[in-house]
């Protein structure tokens, strides 16, 4: 997570020179974040990253060379990664859910709006997952359901360990609701339903909001 005193540093990654020119314009003009570098494909990412240390990476998916997934693997594995939001259209890419999989934080898609991608910058480097309930939903549902998830009932066992209290929880986080949102619908404080998170992390072996949506769907607790 970002130094809340210091402007949030983003790097834009993207093969598309007018795609990137215009996320880092959007980006840099918004006030207290910094855009520290971009670059054209995934190994221009890991390079710029190692270069810049930027807190959020905006990065693209199908890109030629190293792409999207592979570069977010690799930075996946830093000992210092960057919150990394994927970048798609809605004719989702099924890398893309294997890149959310794998921890990347979150996605946005190519047409989302000035206001959506600043705050999707804010949010995750905040330290929360960004989950836009349209499109993530859709995503998660899309690909798990297409694999018809072996797992599924490996889920629903796992679902037990959780309090229902917690299943309320993971049912907002789901949703797409953030963390104000969740302690307003449940009459909690944000530091609660913090703690409700960070337990479901460890009972779930997951690492992020994004996964925690991925194992909502996979149980059977929520349906898209």
């Amino acid at each position: 997570m970002c130094d809340v005193d210091s402007d949030i540093r983003v790097a834009v990654i993207d093969d598309d020179a007018m795609a990137r020119a215009g996320i880092s314009m959007i980006v840099s003009s918004a006030p207290g974040i910094e855009v520290v570098g971009q670059a054209d494909d995934g190994s221009g990412a890991v390079d710029l990253v190692a270069r810049h240390a930027p807190d959020v990476v905006l990065m693209d998916i199908q890109m030629p060379g190293m792409d999207g997934l592979q570069a977010t693997a690799a930075l996946a594995a830093l000992a210092r990664p960057p919150r990394i939001i994927m970048i798609t259209s809605f004719n989702l890419d099924e890398h893309v859910f294997d890149a959310l999989a794998a921890g990347a934080t979150g996605f946005l898609l190519k047409e989302a709006s000035p206001t959506e991608i600043v705050d999707a910058v804010r949010v995750v480097a905040a330290g929360e997952a960004m989950l836009s309930p349209q499109a993530t939903t859709h995503l998660i549902g899309h690909y798990v359901t297409k694999r018809r998830d072996p797992q599924r009932r490996a889920a629903k066992t796992r679902l037990g360990l959780l309090t229902e209290r917690e299943c309320e929880v993971l049912t907002s986080v789901a949703e797409g609701r953030s963390n104000s949102e969740i302690a307003g619908a449940l009459f909690l404080s944000e530091a609660t339903v913090k703690t409700h998170l960070t337990r479901m992390f460890t009972k779930l072996d997951v690492s992020n909001r994004v996964q925690l949506a991925i194992f909502a769907h996979r149980s059977g607790l929520v349906d898209w």
